[in-house]
């Protein structure tokens, strides 16, 4: 939906003032902070415009409107102007993210993003590669075999295959030098689509033993996920939004707790670029309407690993936490990458 220039102003000032205010903005307050000359009936008709069309919304005790969803939306994808990080907060997080071991760096990312915030910070755990340098069969019995994983990084991971058919040790041999040979060092979903590809040229014993252990090492490797680090959760029972009730604390507290929502929305995140901002209400992945998560992939060696990103209610400053999770970001890419810039 288009609005004019006055339309888009008065929202942005509406936005910004109950953001910096936490209370529902009159026409008076956006008269004297819009910049704009308008009277108090043309700014009541054009509040009323905007929520008609979904942008805002009045409480019923009070006369002043307040931000929906939509208008969050509008107000972050095209009216917010993002303020660059003080060279202090910058410096800061220079300091602290440097090359280290990844575990503390990671968890020192969440620290500083709650800190810097005032909210809660979270970082995805790197997830594993799911690559693997070199398989081995080995013959336990009959009908059992055993498949030793050795991944990407050197760990090593054991697991049990239960064949249909009995395999000599020999057969093993050939069909691990072939996996070896041909797979070694592709992901496994590259694995699975030539396998569809190839599996008329293979001999029938090299095709099951294969797809046996690319489902095998796959599900290894994808169990092996230690899910996030959050910090500052205790920094949410003080916003108003978030903290009114008891309902809405427990369920806040039950994301935390049962990770897989707050998991989910982490993953689709770091399918896409740059800083992502979830808003509830709008967004299905944020349990919470008086919530919002704003997200950014991190990577090491040029690959996206992981997501981090602030959890805060619906009315934070975004134009200033956007910039603290894209330097976050950053910076510890460069620190997970060895880089010192």
């Amino acid at each position: 939906m288009m609005l004019d220039r006055r339309a888009r102003t008065l929202l942005k000032t509406l936005v910004e003032r109950y953001i910096a205010d936490g209370q529902p903005v009159g026409s008076r307050a956006l008269s004297k902070y819009s910049g704009l000359d308008l009277s108090p009936a043309t700014i009541r008709n054009v509040m009323a415009d905007l929520e008609e069309l979904g942008f805002i919304a009045s409480p019923h005790t009070s006369a002043g409107r307040v931000p929906t969803p939509r208008g969050y939306r509008l107000f972050v994808d095209s009216l917010m102007t993002v303020r660059p990080l003080d060279e202090t907060a910058r410096l800061e997080l220079k300091e602290h993210l440097l090359p280290d071991q990844p575990q503390r760096v990671i968890s020192t990312a969440a620290q500083m993003l709650s800190e810097l915030s005032q909210f809660a910070g979270v970082v995805m755990v790197p997830r594993r590669q799911s690559v693997f340098r070199h398989i081995e069969f080995l013959n336990l019995s009959e009908k059992r075999i055993l498949l030793i994983l050795v991944t990407a990084d050197g760990d090593v991971q054991n697991r049990i295959l239960f064949p249909e058919k009995p395999y000599s040790q020999s057969q093993l041999i050939e069909a691990a030098n072939f996996i070896n040979q041909h797979y070694a060092g592709a992901d496994f979903d590259q694995i699975r689509q030539r396998l569809g590809e190839e599996l008329k040229e293979l001999r029938e014993d090299i095709v099951r033993l294969t797809q046996a252990a690319v489902e095998a090492s796959g599900q290894a490797l994808a169990g092996s996920t230690e899910g996030y680090v959050l910090s500052g959760e205790k920094n949410l029972l003080g916003v108003a939004g978030l903290s009114s009730d008891m309902d809405r604390l427990r369920r806040l507290f039950d994301m935390f707790e049962h990770k897989t929502t707050l998991i989910q929305l982490l993953e689709t995140s770091s399918r896409a670029e740059g800083v992502q901002i979830f808003i509830g209400g709008e967004s299905a992945l944020v349990p919470l309407d008086e919530m919002s998560v704003v997200t950014a992939p991190y990577e090491v060696d040029g690959r996206i690993v992981g997501t981090l990103g602030v959890i805060g209610p619906t009315r934070m400053a975004y134009e200033r936490v956007i910039p603290i999770v894209d330097i976050t970001a950053k910076l510890l890419s460069n620190a997970l990458s060895g880089v010192n810039e």
